[in-house]
């Protein structure tokens, strides 16, 4: 099909679009906000309805200590035609209650402001306007799409991971809908990330008395952190940070207790094991004597490489921007999405979807409105050429 025409529904459909994302960014909705993430759950489950999805929500059942998050909506779509597509758009933020009223929703000039507004409201709605623009035109030729809506990407998806991994097994290609990044580029690479928390025992002291008789963990911490940052820059892309440091309980006592917290990226997944080899390594071997350290957390998502399948998209969506009128380019980033995990259960994946903004978790988050109907379009037009280009 011409992707013309799609941009012209979707260009009718802008103002219809602006408001939606405005109601989106004035709930607040962080993950731990079960309330306003299922208010957005809610929302989303009216659309899928009102487009003659099949829905299934799932709410959460929190084992003991766990914190209940909110609720996940998954809407299933069948098509005439082939490829199997999974679709994802996380509908929490990691922003505290309170701040949707502080800094409400506000346009000036090309740009939209507010919390959630690009990581990812803009996105999330992004995949529904996308799939209405192919009804709307007559479009079914895919096989399917699932689209999840899940609770809990801001925490690692600790809850929906597994539903991804699942539906991951059924589909052809995934889209993660996250927004794209400033200059307009889509993600085909996104870094692993493994983030470990390193709890450190020595032997309390009177350090004015008998600071012999100590063993200081915070000693031990400060050793620890020193040679887990000396592995930056050990394998190309990877980096090692100790980002909290958290022990002791008073200037006159040798630190019984410590705790450091570490983030571990890489951009492929035999650099990644490598590293991680060598945390364990360093948090095991101590260099103050008589000390214990416990090793908590590991594997959290795995790199999201760029593959042949992720390159073949990358290079469709750059033909489907053209024939729209734009270019369009892919890049790598450190960050890391529900697209690594749909990347590392092998399926051809595309991220960076949603429309152009930056400044992600700040209070000057934005997306270019102008952006809109072109990703929504781009969207559209991906979809309508897999079964043809892929």
């Amino acid at each position: 099909m011409d992707v013309r025409a799609f941009e012209q529904h979707a260009a009718g459909r802008y103002d219809e679009f602006v408001s939606l994302l405005e109601r989106m960014v004035n709930v607040d909705c962080g993950s731990f906000t079960t309330e306003g993430v299922n208010d957005i759950a809610d929302l989303c489950q009216a659309r899928f309805e009102n487009g003659g999805w099949r829905v299934e929500r799932r709410d959460h059942r929190p084992a003991e200590g766990e914190a209940q998050l909110g609720d996940m909506v998954i809407g299933r779509l069948d098509g005439t035609g082939r490829t199997r597509i999974l679709m994802i758009g996380h509908m929490d933020t990691v922003f505290d209650p309170g701040t949707a009223a502080a800094r409400p929703f506000r346009v000036d000039g090309d740009r939209a402001f507010g919390p959630g507004v690009s990581d990812m409201k803009g996105g999330l709605l992004t995949g529904f306007f996308a799939v209405e623009t192919l009804q709307a035109v007559g479009f079914d030729g895919f096989g399917s799409i699932t689209y999840i809506c899940n609770p809990d990407e801001e925490i690692g998806s600790p809850w929906s991971r597994e539903v991804i991994r699942a539906e991951a097994t059924n589909a052809d290609v995934a889209f993660v809908l996250e927004g794209a990044r400033e200059n307009g580029d889509v993600v085909s690479s996104r870094k692993g990330v493994t983030d470990y928390r390193i709890e450190i025992v020595g032997r309390a002291a009177h350090a004015g008395v008998e600071p012999e008789r100590g063993r200081s963990a915070i000693l031990e911490a400060a050793y620890k952190t020193v040679a887990l940052h000396a592995l930056n820059d050990r394998w190309p892309g990877v980096t090692v940070n100790v980002g909290i440091v958290e022990g002791g309980t008073r200037p006159n006592v040798v630190a019984e207790g410590c705790s450091i917290h570490v983030d571990v990226r890489s951009p492929h997944d035999d650099t990644l094991v490598l590293a991680e080899s060598e945390v364990e390594r360093i948090a095991n071997e101590h260099t103050v004597p008589d000390v214990a350290a416990t090793v908590i957390g590991g594997k959290w998502h795995r790199p999201m490489e760029k593959r042949d399948g992720g390159a073949r998209l990358a290079a469709l969506a750059t033909d489907v921007a053209r024939e729209l009128g734009f270019e369009l380019s892919d890049a790598s980033t450190g960050g890391a999405s529900d697209a690594n995990t749909t990347s590392a259960a092998g399926v051809a994946t595309l991220d960076g979807l949603g429309p152009i903004g930056g400044d992600d978790h700040g209070p000057r988050e934005w997306i270019d409105v102008s952006s809109v109907v072109p990703r929504i379009s781009l969207l559209a037009g991906l979809v309508s050429k897999l079964d043809d280009s892929f």
